[in-house]
């Protein structure tokens, strides 16, 4: 049995699972999705990253868990690759979902051209709130999952968004598993593209969008499965 730990990206809390969590469960897995600081049934509650990375480490050592596979989805990736580190000898994998990933020194909005989201915060009092309907086109979903995707969406914090990440160790260190969803594009954020092409990591392709715990629920709990069978 493998113990996981989910956490949805941005906008997400643990509910984003609901079709996931039994599929691992009925594979014999324990299975504990997490909702972040400041979103969902949490929102309202003032969050940085730091904030995150607590959180997951507070959930493992709460619930004294060992042999942890952390699993984290699309912004969600930063702190879990964060966390990874701190848990120490409790971990025994990280999958990184359509993630984005850590990197010493530098923010979520430092990876990419993030000059929209930034000007999301500024005209939204500093949060970033869900997408619009049509930014999910193109991504496996039904027009239902959208829909329930941005209604039960809550604003993102955005000081998650701006702190720089904290490592104390290089992400090779990690054993790791990278999910590419491959309607979302091909090509990996570094450093992971990198950490993939030289065989330190395993890169795991799926045929759907950015969100596949919506899309593809039963494949990508086959997906975490398997990963956890490597660790």
């Amino acid at each position: 049995m493998t113990r996981f730990v989910v956490v949805a990206g941005a906008w997400l809390g643990a509910w984003a699972w609901d079709e996931v969590v039994p599929e691992l469960r009925g594979a014999g897995h324990e299975v504990h999705a997490l909702t972040l600081s400041g979103l969902a049934e949490k929102q309202g509650v003032p969050a940085g990253q730091r904030t995150h990375v607590q959180d997951i480490v507070d959930e493992v050592e709460r619930l004294d868990l060992r042999d942890v596979v952390l699993v984290g989805h699309s912004y969600a990736g930063v702190p879990v690759g964060q966390a990874a580190e701190r848990i120490g000898d409790r971990l025994a994998r990280v999958v990184f979902v359509d993630a984005n990933v850590p990197v010493d020194g530098r923010s979520f909005l430092d990876s990419f051209p993030s000059d929209h989201v930034r000007k999301s915060l500024d005209e939204n009092d500093g949060g970033w709130p869900p997408l619009d309907p049509d930014d999910y086109a193109g991504q496996d979903l039904t027009d239902e999952q959208i829909t329930r995707i941005i209604t039960e969406g809550t604003t993102h914090p955005g000081a998650t968004l701006t702190e720089p990440a904290v490592l104390a160790h290089p992400l090779a260190d990690l054993p790791a598993t990278y999910v590419k969803c491959l309607l979302d594009g091909d090509e990996l954020p570094a450093p992971a593209d990198e950490l993939v092409e030289s065989g330190r990591w395993e890169l795991v392709r799926m045929d759907t969008g950015h969100w596949p715990m919506f899309s593809r629920p039963r494949e990508l709990a086959r997906v975490l499965h398997e990963s956890a069978t490597r660790s």
